[in-house]
């Protein structure tokens, strides 16, 4: 086999192990130490010690020369130097310290006070238990950035509530999985730090770029509910005054001072932070995760189980990311030193495609990755495959990432691997079943496809921000 044979072997032997289970970010250093050491493989420079031994020499030195030239090949100063490099990366400081805001706020008890206030506000609007969801929703998921326990925590909270003012349940279900999933989008979203890190595009120009996106999503998202409320009544009902019972202006007032104001005002300070240049991401991150804190604090929810649970999953996560990281670069050098790249290249360019027809071909790749794998291994491992060809048809790394943070929406709602659609039910009410959650999300995945087509039709949805913070 020539060397680009091995490389398109190798990757889809990785394919082949992740499907079979095995642990991602290991399965990728093993088979990036595996194949680089035939790539990298130089008996000259390996055993030049061991064949200058002298014939008297003992055993002991024989081995001991023998294994120092087993490690001499160059695959692991490789493999030192990218985990070094990915532990150094400036851009990743952000994420335990986005992920740390995000547990905190998690435990802080603040879904229900915001639920229950937002439920109140919109009580006049159609659809208004269900537009309520889905704003707590858009603002936890946010904040968090964790789509499992924005799904979970909003399913114990919202869908009982939903349930017993008479929602459907598939409306209600789908209302909550679709919400949960917008932290990944919406910034500060830790998968654009990933993308950011993985692609060398800004991270501040990621960050405003993906703001009216992820808005015209939940302005989809709104609409859908409302319109459906208004065509099917029967789906959400107007809640009574048992339900939702009638508060003064005044204590209403003060229940969005004391629920809504208070996590919005965090967000809008680590986001605006960002976007105005008043602090790197890294430096705003820490303000976020000081103001998570704060947060706990002034609800009174600090506890030291709570704190240490949240940097011991801070800390987990952080980890995997990292690990990942260090992986996909070992495995990317190896597959590009073997020519498996400009094999792709090659194959891409022989298709003769449009830049339209590549962003779809991309883009259903990358649909269809999402069944079986998450967003992180997504977008560290198969999204870098992308970005060299980017240049050949003329896309922006800033527009794909955008598109690519809009697709990864689908890999949490899309039958039969619906991860959100998975967490809910762990937690949902025994009549809600599968089926009904599966066909409560499929409105809202269209939704997500209409939002593609919009951005991709308007792209001053994703360069006006960026054009008013930075210039072009």
């Amino acid at each position: 086999m020539s060397d680009p044979q091995i490389a398109l072997f190798m990757l889809g032997l990785f394919i082949f192990l992740v499907f079979l289970g095995f642990p991602i970010a290991f399965t990728l250093m093993a088979m990036g130490i595996g194949f680089g050491y035939y790539a990298y493989f130089d008996s000259a420079r390996m055993w030049r010690s061991y064949n200058r031994l002298d014939e008297l020499a003992s055993s002991w030195d024989s081995f001991t020369l023998w294994i120092d030239g087993f490690f001499s090949n160059t695959v692991f100063d490789l493999f030192i130097n990218q985990t070094y490099t990915v532990m150094a990366n400036e851009v990743l400081t952000a994420v335990p310290l986005f992920l740390f805001m995000g547990y905190i706020v998690e435990r802080a008890n603040i879904v229900d006070r915001l639920f229950t206030t937002l439920n109140i506000a919109s009580k006049n609007m159609p659809g208004s238990m269900g537009v309520a969801a889905l704003i707590t929703c858009a603002l936890f998921a946010t904040a968090t950035g964790i789509v499992g326990a924005v799904v979970t925590l909003m399913g114990l909270l919202a869908l009982p509530a939903m349930l017993n003012a008479r929602y459907d349940k598939s409306f209600a279900s789908g209302i909550i999985c679709a919400g949960g999933t917008l932290g990944i989008l919406i910034p500060p979203s830790i998968m654009l730090i990933v993308y950011a890190a993985a692609s060398g595009v800004s991270i501040v120009r990621l960050y405003a770029g993906a703001l009216l996106p992820g808005l015209i999503l939940v302005g989809l998202y709104l609409l859908y509910i409302v319109g459906r409320s208004i065509l099917q009544p029967s789906a959400a009902p107007r809640p009574t005054k048992d339900e939702v019972p009638d508060v003064p202006f005044v204590r209403l007032t003060f229940m969005i001072l004391t629920s809504f104001l208070p996590l919005a005002f965090l967000i809008l300070a680590v986001l605006g932070s960002i976007l105005f240049g008043l602090a790197t991401p890294t430096e705003a991150a820490a303000i976020g995760a000081l103001g998570g804190i704060l947060l706990a604090v002034g609800y009174r929810a600090l506890t030291f189980q709570r704190l240490r649970e949240s940097v011991y999953l801070t800390v987990r996560t952080t980890a995997m990311v990292c690990w990942l990281f260090v992986g996909s670069y070992i495995f990317s050098s190896v597959f590009s030193y073997l020519g498996g790249e400009q094999v792709i290249s090659e194959f891409v360019r022989g298709l003769d495609l449009t830049p339209l027809q590549f962003l779809l071909l991309a883009q259903l790749i990358i649909f269809l990755l999402g069944w079986p794998l998450e967003w992180s291994e997504i977008i560290i491992i198969f999204v870098p495959i992308f970005l060299p060809l980017l240049e050949m048809f003329g896309i922006d790394p800033l527009f794909f990432g955008i598109l690519v943070a809009l697709n990864l929406q689908t890999s949490f709602l899309t039958p039969p691997m619906a991860m959100s659609a998975y967490y809910l039910k762990g937690i949902a009410p025994p009549d809600v079943k599968l089926t009904d959650i599966f066909k409560g999300v499929l409105p809202f995945l269209l939704m997500v496809f209409l939002a593609m087509a919009v951005v991709y039709n308007i792209p001053e949805a994703v360069y006006y921000l960026p054009g008013v913070f930075y210039g072009r």
